[in-house]
């Protein structure tokens, strides 16, 4: 077993570190903020460690790595997800500006960090240019993890990304009781818009059928354990997003990624009306208004 370091202590950081540690792996953990776990340490210790798993916020992670990281040949696991707001670049990109392609690989797949704790059965996918570093992550896992390695880097995260601003359109599905047909059209629409923009990055189709795809969208759209559902809810009861964060309490990565994706699409004339919607009703257009939006869209477009 290995020695390995976790960089943020929330509660996807958190999860990870406990099953990393039933694996039988040393363990070392650290966050902005000290929390009281048995291996939390400094965070020039956990740059020590071999191997690394990074679970910071997507938008400050640029900011982050050019102030913190010291790279010492580690091999890094990122299991963050979503697109800067300020650059729109992905994650991919602004990791790349710091550690070799060779030494990055990312998480991702349908996961509640509630039940990996409680040592679920659950399915990941490990995602890198160099499948060696995927292997090598994988050996790392326990058993009640089962994880594939996939060399689409790119289509593991726009559909990691593009998931959540899909989780805010089926809660708001939820609040507004559109029953289960409106779910269903909302989560298979939201599919062909998430692989219409992967293509814009040379994303492979299947990514998006596989567990990064429709595993985590199906999670993340059809459950209140997912932040980013719970905020869909509150907006469709007609709270404003301040409000609905505050009793929240966690990062919503929903709500950065569907502006930088609206202003990409917007950029490259791609369609993409649910996650316009989204952020418009982010910005404060009333629920309804958007169904009614949506609903009346482009009635002669095709499905495929």
């Amino acid at each position: 077993m290995m020695k390995i370091g976790v960089i943020g202590a929330g509660a996807w950081g958190t999860a990870l570190y406990y099953a990393l540690k039933s694996a039988g792996n040393e363990m070392l953990i650290t966050s902005r903020t000290a929390k009281d776990l048995p291996d939390f340490t400094t965070l020039d210790e956990v740059l020590s460690c071999e191997y690394i798993l990074m679970s910071i916020s997507t938008q400050v992670c640029r900011e982050w790595l050019s102030e913190n990281l010291i790279f010492k040949n580690q091999k890094f696991l990122v299991a963050s997800k979503g697109i800067d707001i300020q650059t729109h670049q992905f994650l991919d990109e602004i990791y790349g500006a710091h550690i070799p392609k060779a030494n990055l690989a990312f998480i991702s797949g349908p996961s509640f960090a509630k039940e990996v704790i409680a040592k679920l059965p659950t399915a990941l996918v490990i995602s890198s240019t160099n499948e060696t570093v995927c292997d090598e992550w994988s050996a790392l896992f326990p058993t009640f993890i089962k994880t594939y390695i996939s060399a689409d880097v790119k289509g593991a995260e726009i559909a990691g990304a593009y998931k959540n601003v899909i989780a805010i359109a089926a809660g708001v599905s939820e609040a507004l009781g559109l029953g289960n047909n409106a779910r269903a059209a909302l989560i298979t629409r939201g599919l062909a818009e998430m692989e219409r923009f992967g293509k814009l990055f040379g994303a492979d189709e299947r990514t998006f059928l596989g567990l990064s795809g429709v595993g985590d969208l199906f999670l993340t759209a059809a459950s209140e354990l997912s932040r980013n559902y719970r905020v869909g809810v509150g907006l469709g009861k007609g709270k404003n997003l301040d409000e609905i964060l505050e009793e929240l309490g966690e990062v919503a990565e929903g709500v950065p990624t569907a502006k930088a994706i609206v202003a990409i699409c917007q950029e490259k004339n791609v369609y993409a009306p649910i996650a316009k919607e989204v952020l418009s009703m982010i910005e404060g257009k009333g629920a309804q208004e958007s169904l009614q939006s949506l609903l009346s869209a482009n009635q002669s477009y095709k499905e495929f």
